[in-house]
């Protein structure tokens, strides 16, 4: 079934895509997918980093605060200094993706 994808997949065909692949109930796929994401989100906004050894890394960079451009009306406006979740991948998954 994953290998098929040829278009963006959404979050309950990914559910269901695991659960097939590990042998399990969606119910309870659901539940190990939404704590992933929990945990995710907690860890990156206590500022800390969540590194998968040839997976990626995920992580929060700073943002600074710029000047730019309402492109209606050209003027010019202030744009906030902001954090930003990252994720950066890792060898692993840079060779599986090159793979045709």
């Amino acid at each position: 079934m994953v290998n098929d994808w040829s278009r963006d997949v959404n979050k309950s065909e990914l559910i269901a895509a695991v659960a097939e692949k590990a042998g399990v109930r969606k119910s309870e796929c659901e539940s190990v997918v939404g704590a992933f994401l929990e945990t995710v989100t907690s860890t990156l906004k206590s500022g800390a980093d969540i590194r998968l050894v040839g997976f990626g890394t995920f992580s929060v960079a700073d943002r600074k605060a710029t000047m730019g451009r309402n492109p209606s009306t050209g003027q010019e406006i202030a744009i906030p200094a902001s954090r930003v979740p990252k994720f950066k991948p890792g060898q692993s998954l840079k060779d599986a993706v090159n793979l045709k």
